[in-house]
């Protein structure tokens, strides 16, 4: 599970899309700040993509079929996870958007490991 954080228009769900790509997801992904969650079905398996911003308690993740998210080798990018936080797995990695000032396009992303979540993926080749 990837935990992105940051500020509106920090580039959260370019990111979750770039990794998404990665993972194997073809075609359009729109954004889920209205349907909440996405599921694409890949080769290498789901990729869930969830946009928490609209929830105003964390008891409504329950409605997203919380309980059966991420399954062991399910690709889970969450927006906004704050605002379903002691909610979250033990095992995960938080990843922090913020914006550079004075540098319109450019970001700083930071990865933190929570727990024992497992290796990310290193660069083809690496």
């Amino acid at each position: 599970m990837l935990a992105l954080h940051g500020e509106l228009g920090a580039g959260k769900s370019v990111l979750a899309r770039a990794v998404a790509r990665g993972a194997g997801v073809m075609g359009h992904m729109p954004s889920p700040t209205f349907n909440l969650v996405f599921r694409y079905e890949t080769e290498q398996g789901p990729v869930l993509h969830l946009d928490l911003y609209r929830l105003t308690s964390p008891t409504e993740v329950w409605e997203l079929g919380w309980r059966e998210l991420g399954e062991a080798d399910d690709v889970v990018l969450i927006e906004w996870p704050e605002r379903a936080e002691a909610l979250l797995p033990a095992d995960r990695w938080d990843v922090r958007l913020e914006a550079i000032p004075g540098e319109a396009l450019l970001r700083e992303v930071r990865a933190s490991a929570a727990g024992a979540p497992p290796a990310l993926p290193g660069p083809e080749g690496a």
